[in-house]
């Protein structure tokens, strides 16, 4: 993003044009997340979900063609190239893992309450490396581990296309940083996990990890 002005500008769009239009394609809900904690702390995140891959192809001709978008989000579509709204737009794209197929809106966006997000990014050395490490959350049942500790996910996704392949990318949804804090220590001393750990079949298949803290927007859907 850019400064001042500018950034209201995104954000005005986002909330007043964009999102809305989404939603009438039918993606939804729609999550915006300012950074915390982590790099490049001006970098706006949107989270769309899609139902299908023709959704993905379509989305864009779809909104575009959409008279409500193109009258609410003027002032950034018609943006002069001499006062850009913002610097890029990078895009992921992530198929949803086959023990949490969908979304799941935490409790707390639905009810409008406090809560911060943590957007962790595994990457691994090679391809089988990185679907080894999606079968150790599937069939191994790291993500039932999850939550039976108390981490409340929100997405877990295999990366297609974007940065830093090949990787997995999940984020987990907590009230504040204490809170993030008790869970993952919680996480850490259970049994289950110490014991799927240890299981060989799982060895080295992580070779960085990457945490950004995110709080969402005003107008975030997620």
């Amino acid at each position: 993003m850019l400064p001042g002005a500018k950034k209201k500008l995104l954000n005005d769009f986002l909330r007043e044009a964009a999102i809305p239009a989404m939603n009438r394609t039918g993606i939804e809900p729609v999550g915006v997340f300012n950074v915390m904690f982590g790099p490049d702390s001006l970098t706006l995140y949107v989270l769309m979900p899609h139902k299908s891959l023709e959704s993905v192809v379509q989305v864009s001709s779809l909104i575009t063609a959409d008279a409500e978008y193109r009258k609410a989000g003027a002032s950034l579509l018609n943006a002069a190239i001499s006062e850009p709204a913002y610097v890029r737009v990078d895009s992921s794209l992530m198929l949803a893992f086959e023990q949490m197929p969908k979304l799941e809106l935490p409790a707390a966006a639905a009810e409008k309450k406090a809560r911060i997000f943590e957007l962790r990014t595994y990457e691994s050395h090679s391809v089988k490396a990185a679907k080894k490490k999606i079968e150790m959350f599937n069939e191994g049942g790291e993500i039932a581990i999850f939550r039976k500790t108390g981490l409340q996910p929100v997405f877990f996704g295999e990366m297609l296309i974007g940065p830093r392949l090949p990787n997995l990318t999940y984020m987990l949804a907590f009230g504040d940083m204490v809170e993030r804090e008790k869970r993952w220590d919680v996480f850490r001393d259970e049994p289950d996990w110490k014991q799927l750990r240890a299981n060989p079949a799982y060895k080295d298949t992580v070779s960085n990890i990457t945490s950004v803290i995110l709080r969402p927007a005003s107008y975030s859907q997620i």
